[in-house]
């Protein structure tokens, strides 16, 4: 990797083209904002998104696209999932014909059902030779930059960029594993933040350990159910970005998602929740693409259908708590893939 790209200003793009800056490599991050980027060519510090991080002289503030990423040999992209398509069509004008292009996104886009992979694909293939994967696993922007271990998955079907990639990215602070099971990390990383609002509407109504403990077990029988049902390696969701992205966005204080919830949990709008964050929880939309992938598939998404609800009928939290435990009784490792329990 010889010229990296980073699309996307936000905590986690920031994040790593700092981490990538700090290894050596030549870094330009592609900010949307004209005003953030314009304080960040100066200060050389994103200090809306990654205060306290000033980057070294090898990464350089780009708010025009085709100048961020014109003869870039990879790729890396970080923008909201409801901003993915559009922003790659863009950016997919003045990419290399032979670039590695990584999604950093964990969403589904709503509509097509796609995941984030699936977009890059439809938009640049069969033009060209894009080689395509996915960076993905339990990583706060904040903890990640600033040096403490962590833990890290990158999924593709092309070996030698999966293998560049986890050689470029690892150091002391940084390991990176990888894998070929691009469905399973990617659904890994999207229904996780569905189950961290769930987790956070547990913690909001005060229902303590027990009840988030068995939130984030079932949710993550939730995310294995679809994940697999679409091609999934079942492993992949005992690993960093299955159950170990899970635990840390349903736990950590600085899970969006989670805060999300836990708003809710305690009583407030979620509009007025939304008006105070800087960046976008994507279990939100990720909610509404899972139910209809559920519908799709003919499973049970239990926990993502309450919080459908919770978020998109503005049901009671407690009512929702309520209706979950209250469901037909069943065995803990009876199948759901094709019957409504």
């Amino acid at each position: 990797m010889n010229v990296a790209c980073v699309v996307g200003g936000g905590s986690w793009g920031t994040a790593f083209s700092y981490h990538l800056a700090e290894a050596g490599f030549r870094v330009r991050l592609w900010i949307r904002e004209p005003e953030i980027c314009e304080d960040a060519v100066r200060t050389r510090e994103n200090r809306v998104f990654l205060p306290g991080r000033v980057f070294p002289e090898s990464a350089s503030f780009h708010n025009d696209l085709k100048d961020a990423a014109a003869g870039a040999d990879t790729v890396f992209i970080a923008v909201p999932s409801i901003h993915f398509r559009k922003v790659y069509t863009r950016l997919a004008e003045f990419l290399r014909p032979d670039a590695g292009v990584i999604s950093l996104t964990k969403g589904i886009e709503k509509r097509s059902l796609l995941r984030m992979s699936e977009i890059i694909a439809s938009v640049s293939l069969p033009a060209g030779r894009i080689r395509i994967g996915v960076l993905s696993g339990p990583s706060f922007a904040q903890e990640a930059a600033g040096g403490h271990p962590t833990g890290l998955v990158m999924a593709s079907t092309d070996a030698e960029l999966a293998r560049c990639i986890q050689t470029c990215a690892s150091n002391e602070y940084w390991r990176i594993y990888t894998s070929r099971d691009l469905v399973g990390v990617e659904i890994g990383g999207a229904l996780k933040n569905i189950i961290a609002i769930a987790a956070g509407l547990s913690d909001g109504m005060n229902f303590g350990f027990n009840s988030r403990a068995a939130l984030m077990t079932r949710g993550l029988v939730e995310i294995s159910r679809l994940g697999t049902k679409l091609g999934a390696k079942p492993e992949t969701f005992s690993g960093l970005a299955g159950m170990g992205d899970l635990v840390l966005t349903c736990t950590g204080p600085l899970s969006r998602n989670r805060h999300v919830g836990l708003e809710l949990g305690q009583g407030r709008r979620l509009a007025d929740i939304l008006a105070g964050m800087k960046g976008l929880a994507e279990g939100i939309p990720t909610t509404v693409s899972a139910r209809q992938l559920a519908r799709r598939e003919n499973i049970d998404l239990p926990i993502t259908e309450q919080v459908y609800q919770v978020l998109y009928r503005r049901k009671d939290p407690r009512r929702a708590m309520t209706d979950l435990m209250t469901r037909t009784l069943k065995d803990e490792n009876e199948s759901s893939g094709s019957e409504k329990p």
